[in-house]
């Protein structure tokens, strides 16, 4: 009989702790930062900063790390300068790049392009994406500086790879794709 009566009551503490417990507003807030955070914009002004901004600006004239501008421009002149231009990759070691760029390609662009390089990617097949040229066609002159300056900046319909291949990528990338020319064009 006692067992049930230590059974009664601690269900009935259990049900008025329950009854006064209010689900909208928490009862007591011991750190109040953790629920309900202040949010700073990244270049906001705050006064409790000794530069007063949470984020400096960087330093003018200064390229982010591991990044190196291109040297010509996004337009019909530089991407003519462009054409001119050579791979400054390591001449030795073009069967690593080639591989390299083989399986870029692969990732990157063969779903437009095609395996092949003629034009014939899965999207193009599909329908979704028309005009794709094939690296064969005649009036294609293309150099590996061209292709270099397109995959950095984009043409057309294609978007700047820029952010996706680094600079070794990109120039190994454009290898391929002259290689891919040659084969085509034999």
């Amino acid at each position: 009989m006692k067992i049930f009566k230590n059974i009664g009551l601690v269900l009935g503490v259990a049900l008025l702790m329950a009854s006064c417990a209010d689900k909208n507003s928490p009862n007591y807030q011991y750190m109040p930062n953790m629920y309900e955070a202040v949010g700073y914009e990244t270049y906001q002004q705050v006064d409790f900063l000794p530069s007063g901004m949470e984020a400096a600006l960087p330093v003018e004239n200064t390229i982010s790390r591991g990044h190196m501008p291109y040297e010509f421009a996004n337009d019909i002149e530089g991407k003519e300068l462009a054409r001119l231009q050579g791979s400054p990759l390591d001449s030795l070691k073009t069967e690593a790049n080639l591989a390299k760029g083989k399986e870029l390609y692969a990732i990157n662009c063969a779903i437009c392009h095609g395996n092949k390089g003629d034009g014939q990617g899965n999207l193009v097949k599909r329908e979704k994406i028309l005009g794709v040229p094939s690296y064969a066609d005649a009036g294609r002159n293309i150099t590996v500086g061209s292709t270099y300056h397109t995959i950095y900046y984009g043409l057309n319909s294609m978007g700047s790879y820029a952010n996706q291949l680094n600079q070794d990528e990109r120039w190994q990338v454009a290898e391929y794709v002259m290689q891919l020319k040659q084969d085509l064009t034999k």
